[in-house]
């Protein structure tokens, strides 16, 4: 059993990193490595050679609740116009503990590879090299 095509762009996308793009742009693509190996291992050969219970963990432990949480973060939109309605308030924190579960789950699949968060899941401190 080998990760789907869809769960392999899920992973780059929750974890931080950019699409990976067709065969044709392949060489430009974000390089991911891990600094778990001497040699440094990268994202796409992990995510390629994980043992069949190692991929249970991924789909689920992390992708199937990361499409959930991410779909009741948009869900969470539907409540943002109403403050009060008879006895039911809004949580007015509702859309940001949402979200910072979300990127909780997503760092806690990072650990779980053994790679650094993504640049666009980075918390603030983004190495720019020339």
């Amino acid at each position: 059993m080998a990760l789907t095509a869809r769960q392999l762009v899920d992973c780059r996308r929750w974890m931080g990193y950019s699409v990976s793009g067709d065969s044709a742009s392949n060489p430009f693509r974000e390089l991911v490595y891990s600094s778990v190996s001497y040699m440094g291992l990268s994202l796409d050969y992990r995510l390629s050679h994980l043992s069949p219970e190692e991929e249970g963990v991924v789909i689920d432990t992390y992708l199937t609740p990361l499409a959930l949480r991410e779909q009741e973060i948009q869900g969470a939109a539907d409540n943002l116009d109403t403050a009060q309605a008879a006895v039911w308030t809004r949580n007015s924190s509702e859309v940001s503990d949402r979200v910072s579960l979300f990127n909780w789950l997503r760092r806690d699949l990072c650990n779980f590879l053994g790679f650094a968060p993504g640049p666009q899941l980075a918390t603030g401190s983004r190495v720019v090299r020339a």
